[in-house]
């Protein structure tokens, strides 16, 4: 994460921790932006998180990098809210994948691609049930949600179950493919807009041109 100045979490419902390159070094940025007692406050005030890939594994008890994928060799302690370790190794995952959030049995789809394996008792209580296997843990309470999927909230139906999960009645339809080919359009429309596209078609079809 960049660094940046420290600034306070605003009142929220749900709170999002995202996927990361550097997991340890990024959670020691959240600590040190005094973020840590902030996410415990409002969990305790009954707020939701979800923790997304390494931000899932931020969530456990502790990561362990034997062998230096994202920076020195060592362990670095977890938030502790889920029952569980990863460790980091030389093999990636990287794959599509299709399956039901256990929220409201909703149709999820995305992919995974992340060094860490996880493993401990909060994973008897998986987020999402994928072709390959369940996946990520729930906590009983409900507050708590974690998984390795990247696009949680792509589906309209995962999107609206996990925003009435977070406490919003009527949540918006929203489709997240339909609005990224409508950002594409009109980004090609102002590229075209903008650009003399038969002039660079007629140097792209010139010999030796690249």
């Amino acid at each position: 994460m960049p660094h940046r100045p420290r600034r306070a979490i605003p009142a929220a419902d749900l709170i999002v921790l995202p996927g990361s390159k550097c997991v340890r070094a990024d959670l020691a940025w959240l600590r040190d932006q005094g973020w840590e007692p902030v996410i415990r406050r409002h969990l305790r005030y009954g707020g939701k998180l979800i923790g997304l890939c390494g931000g899932f594994q931020m969530l456990g008890v502790s990561i362990h990098d034997p062998h230096g994928i994202e920076g020195p060799v060592g362990t670095s302690r977890g938030l502790d809210l889920f029952e569980m370790d990863t460790t980091l190794l030389p093999e990636k995952r990287l794959c599509e994948a299709r399956g039901r959030l256990v929220i409201e049995d909703a149709g999820i789809s995305g992919y995974e691609i992340h060094a860490g394996v996880t493993s401990g008792p909060a994973l008897a209580h998986p987020a999402c049930r994928l072709g390959s296997g369940p996946d990520g843990a729930c906590s009983g309470d409900g507050q708590l949600l974690g998984t390795y999927l990247h696009g949680l909230f792509d589906t309209p139906e995962a999107c609206s179950a996990l925003l009435r999960w977070a406490g919003l009645d009527a949540p918006a339809h929203c489709d997240i493919e339909a609005l990224r080919e409508d950002r594409i359009e009109h980004l090609a429309d102002a590229a075209e807009s903008a650009l003399d596209v038969d002039a660079i078609v007629g140097l792209l079809g010139r010999p030796g041109s690249r």
